[in-house]
């Protein structure tokens, strides 16, 4: 199983149908939300709004509550009447969590200590596809006030989270998609985010507004000055044997394989973790 969606994955309140098919033809992905965006009076009519107004499967996830919420049984139940195999397992701390998803792609959602700290064992399951974090969540469960501080960085603890969430995906050879930016007007702190997120290995980034769409898609996309030099060097290794020294840079084998990331993203092939 493969993660071959992003780079833009937005989320979409599962009991606003009249959204969908607008949420769909906007971003690369939907994440039809079952959970935070849906209040608790109204999950029973978010789930029939599931059933009733079908997208694309291919490029459609379903966020379901955490497993110990007292919603999960009924967004299982709800699942199973349509056709989504891609599930976002909200507040993932477990294997065991993710095993109550069993013939489903899981996205494990990270976003609490225990997940965070169990996130090496929850990448490796089988059924895991993709891993992602959450900041607000996170340091709510430790009893924080606010992920960022007073200049829009991430405080210390978020970094090692959405750290930690990279390293186990990339060990683990899944996918990783970066949390969201819940600044919606400031695009351009957004496009900068994003353009760290591919640098560093994220294969997408979630939003939460059909407006951030365009500032993630041009971030993860090379820029023609990263693409004309990765291809020279790349055509400049071709005679070479080992290290050689290229516009005044040593280049070996991970310099190249990180030219050839760069092709791949311009070319919008898939990225492989």
């Amino acid at each position: 199983m493969t993660f071959d969606l992003g780079p833009a994955l937005l989320f979409c309140p599962a009991d606003r149908p009249d959204r969908f098919d607008k949420a769909a033809e906007r971003a690369d992905a939907v994440i039809l939300d079952l959970e935070d965006a849906v209040a608790p009076g109204d999950k029973a009519a978010a789930r029939e709004a599931l059933v009733a107004h079908p997208l694309d499967a291919a490029t459609t996830i379903v966020r379901v509550n955490a497993v110990d919420s007292g919603y999960f049984d009924d967004d299982l139940a709800a699942l199973a009447r349509t056709g989504y195999r891609r599930v976002m397992l909200a507040k993932t701390e477990t294997v065991v969590q993710v095993d109550r998803l069993d013939g489903f792609e899981v996205i494990a959602l990270c976003e609490t200590a225990a997940g965070i700290v169990n996130v090496a064992s929850i990448a490796a399951a089988p059924s895991v596809v993709a891993l992602m974090w959450g900041a607000e969540d996170l340091l709510a469960s430790l009893g924080g006030t606010s992920s960022r501080d007073d200049d829009g960085r991430y405080r210390a603890v978020a970094v090692h989270a959405r750290s930690s969430v990279l390293l186990a995906a990339g060990a683990a050879g899944k996918a990783a998609i970066d949390s969201v930016y819940v600044d919606i007007p400031d695009l351009p702190g957004l496009e900068r985010e994003a353009q760290d997120a591919r640098a560093s290995g994220f294969s997408a980034t979630a939003c939460i507004h059909p407006s951030q769409v365009s500032a993630i898609r041009t971030a993860y996309l090379p820029s023609p000055e990263e693409v004309a030099s990765a291809t020279a060097m790349l055509l400049a290794a071709e005679g070479e044997r080992g290290v050689f020294r290229f516009d005044g840079r040593m280049v070996d084998e991970p310099v190249l394989r990180h030219a050839r990331a760069v092709l791949a993203r311009g070319t919008g092939q898939p990225q492989q973790p």
